[in-house]
C-alpha cells in the first residue's frame, strides 16, 4: 500500500527517556501501518510501550528517532493547529482528562473556539447527539457524571476539531464491564459514520477484537507480531508471546464466566 492510502506511518521508531546510563529506550525499531478508514490495535502487557508509541505521534515524548507520518506528511515539532485538526487522542481515564470546574458546555465550547469555529451552539448540540448524550448533560460538570458519561463528553471533545484520525489509549479500561461495551460500540458507529481512522492501544484483547481488523503486538518496547484479528481469534500466531497473551485472556474468560 502506498504512502498516500495511509493515515498513520511508522517505520523503526525508538522512543527513548533519559540520557547516558540512565537512559530507558522504551520504544524500539517500532513499524506499523494504518490504512485510511482502518483501525488498529496495539496489544500488550503494562510497560510495553503502546501508549509511548501514541505521546509520540501526538509530541507528549520528546526524544525519539525514526519516521513518523501522518496523511503522508512528516510530522514537525512542535505539533502545530492543522496537526491537531487531523489527530485527536482519547485518554484512559475520563475523569483525570476533563477539567473538574468546567461544565461539558465549557470543555466543548472551548475546544471549537480554540479550532476556528463559529456555530458552536449547533455543533455542541451535535456532538452530544453524536456521543448519545442528550441536551439535559451540557451543563453538567464532571463530577455530575458516570464514567461512562464523562468518556462519551471526552470523545465529543475528541470530535470537535472534525479529525480524521482518533488515537485511542486504552479508552474502555477505567469503567465498569456493564459500560465498555457500550463505549466500543459507540466508537464503532462513530468510525463508520465519521470515517474516521482509529489507532487503539489496550491490554484487553477482547476490547481490541471489537474495535480493530489488525494488531500488533509488542512486549518490552518492540512488536514481536502484526496479525488480523481473524488470525488472533483462530489461535493463528507466530510468536510465543502472542499465544501466551491469547491464553491468558482465554483462561481470564473462562474465569469470568465460572
Amino acid at each position: 500500500m502506498s504512502s498516500s492510502e495511509n493515515s498513520i506511518e511508522i517505520e523503526g521508531l525508538n522512543v527513548w527517556f533519559g540520557n547516558h546510563e540512565e537512559r530507558v529506550n522504551a520504544v524500539k525499531s517500532a513499524s506499523l501501518h494504518v490504512p485510511k478508514g482502518g483501525s488498529f490495535g496495539l496489544v500488550g502487557e503494562s510497560g510495553s510501550g503502546k501508549s509511548t508509541i501514541l505521546r509520540a505521534v501526538m509530541g507528549l515524548a520528546s526524544t525519539w528517532n525514526g519516521k513518523i507520518e501522518v496523511m503522508g506528511k512528516p510530522v514537525q515539532s512542535p505539533r502545530g493547529r492543522d496537526f491537531f485538526r487531523k489527530v485527536q487522542m482519547v485518554f484512559q481515564d475520563p475523569y483525570a482528562s476533563l477539567h473538574p470546574r468546567h461544565s461539558v458546555d465549557q470543555v466543548l465550547s472551548e475546544t471549537l473556539m480554540l479550532h476556528g469555529f463559529d456555530d458552536v451552539d449547533r455543533r455542541i448540540s451535535k456532538l452530544l447527539d453524536d456521543v448519545g448524550l442528550g441536551p439535559a448533560f451540557r451543563f453538567r460538570y464532571p463530577h455530575q457524571l458516570s464514567g461512562g458519561q464523562r468518556q462519551r463528553v471526552a470523545i465529543a471533545r475528541a470530535l470537535a476539531p472534525e479529525p480524521e484520525i482518533l488515537l485511542l489509549d486504552e479508552p474502555t479500561s477505567a469503567l465498569d464491564v456493564s459500560v465498555q461495551a457500550e463505549i466500543l460500540n459507540l466508537l464503532t458507529d462513530l468510525r463508520g459514520e465519521h470515517k474516521l481512522t482509529y489507532l487503539m492501544v489496550s491490554h484487553n484483547l477482547a476490547v481490541v477484537g471489537h474495535i480493530c481488523t489488525d494488531i500488533a503486538v509488542m512486549q518490552l518496547g518492540e512488536i514481536v507480531e502484526t496479525l488480523g484479528v481473524e488470525d488472533m481469534r483462530a489461535m493463528r500466531t507466530k510468536h510465543p508471546y502472542t499465544r501466551h497473551l491469547l491464553e491468558s485472556s482465554l483462561h481470564g474468560i473462562a474465569t469470568t464466566a465460572a
